[in-house]
């Protein structure tokens, strides 16, 4: 089971993550996130665990928990590509149209006749 761990310190490492997650069960795996131009965290992480009952016993236990001075977020990751939900425009609703953005569509290109082209 994925799970995330958000608001973490900066001084969180991943050996001390899995010291915290190893009393809820076997961890398998643990990133922390960093900036890739500074190197520093970005103040979450993944911790993947063996068995989904440890957790999902984690999750509980340890969400809203203090670790290094910070209350941390647990909860189980969503799938990779998963959202909340939301149209798939963004915050102003679906696209109107082929183009992909949000503006009206075209109003369609209209002729002049043959006798005002000359007057």
């Amino acid at each position: 089971m994925k799970i995330f761990v958000g608001n973490l310190s900066w001084d969180a490492t991943e050996d001390t993550l899995r010291q915290l997650f190893e009393a809820h069960g076997e961890v398998i795996s643990i990133r922390i996130v960093q900036d890739p131009y500074t190197g520093r965290s970005k103040g979450f992480g993944f911790v993947e665990m063996k068995d989904a009952a440890a957790g999902q016993a984690a999750c509980d236990a340890l969400n809203d928990s203090e670790f290094l001075g910070r209350p941390l977020r647990v909860s189980p990751a969503r799938a990779e590509g998963e959202r909340d939900g939301g149209s798939r425009g963004g915050p102003r609703g679906p696209r109107s149209d082929f183009r992909g953005d949000s503006r009206p569509p075209r109003k369609p290109f209209r002729q002049r006749s043959e006798e005002s082209q000359y007057n």
